[in-house]
């Protein structure tokens, strides 16, 4: 008789996993590579940092659209052959895309990229937060 692991959540594990692949898809489909990204939040603004070597600034899109910041971009690989040896090539190439949720306090009209030795920086301003007033209820 052959004794048998019991593992009840081997189920959920392989449905979750189908499902992301499933709702992934699309955006596997038409993404090549993911930069890596900081976020960080300072006392005026918010900072996106994103890793994006070999890609030059006019092959990278920013835009802000409800309440969505979207990155996307393409790095072009380079055409090498070489008739002689063997060519290995570990640099993803391709298009790439990322988005981010922002805040409420975020002002996206007043968004500024800048692209320095293949960092991207995002700076998002916040806006001034409206304060609450008190209104005083008087008696008839």
């Amino acid at each position: 008789m052959a004794i048998l692991r019991y593992e009840p959540w081997a189920l959920v594990s392989r449905f979750s996993q189908q499902l992301d692949q499933a709702l992934n898809s699309e955006v596997e489909s038409t993404v090549s590579w993911i930069p890596q990204v900081d976020i960080r939040e300072e006392a005026e603004r918010f900072v996106v940092t994103a890793d994006v070597p070999g890609v030059e600034p006019k092959d990278i899109e920013v835009t802000a659209e409800k309440g969505v910041l979207t990155v996307r971009g393409q790095r072009s690989s380079e055409k090498k052959s070489e008739s002689d040896g063997y060519t290995r090539v570990e640099r993803a190439s391709g298009t790439f895309l990322r988005r981010f949720t922002l805040p409420e306090t975020a002002d996206a009209e007043a968004i500024k990229a800048t692209h320095v030795n293949g960092v991207l920086e995002l700076s998002i301003p916040k806006r001034a937060q409206v304060q609450a007033k008190r209104i005083t209820v008087q008696a008839a």
